[in-house]
C-alpha cells in the first residue's frame, strides 16, 4: 500500500535527522578557531580592555611568531577568561555531554539562544523568515510559470528559430551569476546610471505601514521584482532545458507515434498522455529547488539588495562559530528538506496514480 511507503519515510526522518546533526557536530568539533578563541581575540582587541591594556604596556617586548605577548602578567588574565568563555558558551563540558544535551533540547524543538546575540535561535530564525520566504517562494513560483510552458514550447518547435534563440538566451542567463546579474539590473533600473524604475534596499518601503492594504501589497511586490529575477534566472533556464528534454524523450516513443498515426490531435497527445508522464522528472526536482531558493541561493541577493534573512543569518553564524545558531538553522533546514522530498513523492502520485512506492524501502 501507498500508505505504508509514506509511513516509512516519515519514521526514517528522526534517524536521518540524526545522522545529519552527528556528522556536523563531530565535523564542528575538529574545525579550528571556535567561539571562545574568537570572542578572546574581540576581547584582547577592543580598545580599553584590561588584557589589550596590559599587552600595549608590553608592547616593546619580544613577541612570540604567532603575535601573542611574553609579557606574564597577561597570562592569568588570559587563562581565566578562558574558562570564563568555556563555561559561558558550555564548552566545559565533554562532547559526549554537549551532544546529548543538545538532541534532548532539539526533540523539544528548544534550540537555545545565540551566543552574540541576546536572542533565542527561534527568535532569530522567526525575524529574518519574512525575507527568506518571500525570496524563495516567488522565485521559486516564477520559475516554475516561465520554465514549464517554454520549455514545452522549445519541445514542440524543436529546431525553430523560436527554439535556437531562446537556447541561446537560456544559455547566457544560466552562465551569468545570479549577483552579476543583481548588480547589472541595480545599474539599468534601481538609478545605478539609467533608470530609477525599482527600489534598492529592503522588502519594503519606510513608511509602509502607514499606507492603505492594497499599497502594501504593491509596495511589497515592487521591492521583490529585482531580487526575485536576480534569483530565478538561472534556475528559469535549468528547468526549461529540463522540461524540453523531457517532452522530446516523451514525443519519440512509441505511443506518441502511434496516437499521431490514428489521428489525434496534437495538444491530446501533448496534454492527456505526455504532459503526465514528462512532468514526474519536473517534480522530482522541485524541493531541492525550493530549499536552494529559501536558504542557500539568496544571501549575495540578501546582501546586494539590503535583505536580513535566513541565507545571510546562516552564513554569519558559520562564519562567526555561532554554534546554537548554526545547529538549529541546519536542524529545520534538514527537516523541512526532508519533508518536502516526502511531499514530492506524494505528488508523483498524484499525477499518475500508477506509481507505486511499495518496494522502494524494501
Amino acid at each position: 500500500m501507498k500508505s505504508s511507503y509514506f509511513l516509512k519515510r516519515l519514521l526514517l526522518i528522526p534517524l536521518t535527522l540524526f545522522g545529519i546533526i552527528s556528522l556536523n557536530f563531530v565535523i564542528v568539533q575538529l574545525a579550528p578557531g571556535g567561539p571562545v578563541e574568537q570572542m578572546m581575540a574581540k576581547l584582547e582587541n577592543a580598545p580599553g580592555s584590561a588584557v589589550s591594556r596590559i599587552g600595549g604596556v608590553a608592547s616593546d617586548m619580544t613577541v612570540r611568531p604567532t603575535g601573542e605577548s611574553t609579557y606574564r602578567g597577561t597570562q592569568g588574565l588570559r587563562d581565566e577568561l578562558r574558562r570564563e568563555l568555556e563555561k559561558q558558551f558550555g564548552f566545559d563540558k565533554p562532547a559526549w555531554e554537549r551532544f546529548a544535551l543538545m538532541i534532548r533540547n532539539y526533540l523539544k524543538f528548544d534550540f537555545g539562544k545565540s551566543f552574540y546575540q541576546d536572542k533565542t535561535v527561534i527568535a532569530l530564525i522567526l525575524e529574518k523568515m519574512p525575507v527568506s520566504v518571500s525570496l524563495g517562494l516567488f522565485s521559486t513560483l516564477l520559475i516554475y510559470l516561465i520554465s514549464i510552458p517554454l520549455g514545452i514550447r522549445k519541445a514542440v518547435q524543436k529546431g525553430s528559430r523560436f527554439d535556437t534563440v531562446s537556447s541561446w538566451t537560456l544559455t547566457i542567463s544560466y552562465a551569468v551569476p545570479a549577483f552579476l546579474l543583481a548588480i547589472f539590473l541595480i545599474i539599468l533600473f534601481a538609478g545605478g546610471r539609467y533608470l530609477n524604475l525599482f527600489p534598492l534596499r529592503g522588502l519594503v518601503s519606510d513608511n509602509w505601514d502607514m499606507m492603505p492594504w492594497p499599497k502594501k501589497i504593491a509596495d511589497y511586490l515592487w521591492h521583490l521584482v529585482l531580487p526575485v529575477f536576480s534569483l530565478a534566472a538561472g534556475g528559469i533556464a535549468g528547468l526549461a532545458f529540463l522540461t524540453r528534454n523531457a517532452f522530446l524523450e516523451e514525443l519519440g516513443k512509441a505511443y506518441c507515434r502511434t496516437a499521431k498515426a490514428k489521428g489525434v490531435p496534437q495538444k491530446q497527445i501533448l496534454y492527456g498522455h505526455v504532459f503526465r508522464n514528462a512532468m514526474l522528472i519536473v517534480i522530482a526536482g522541485f524541493p531541492s529547488l525550493l530549499i536552494s531558493m529559501l536558504f542557500t541561493g539568496s544571501v549575495l541577493i540578501e546582501v546586494i539588495f539590503s535583505l536580513d534573512g535566513l541565507g545571510l543569518l546562516g552564513f554569519e553564524a558559520v562564519q562567526n562559530r555561532d554554534y546554537p545558531v548554526v545547529f538549529g538553522t541546519l536542524y529545520l533546514f534538514a527537516l523541512i528538506g526532508l519533508l518536502l522530498n516526502v511531499i514530492s513523492d506524494f505528488v508523483y502520485t498524484l499525477v499518475d496514480p500508477r506509481i507505486h512506492f511499495d518496494k522502494r524501502l524494501q
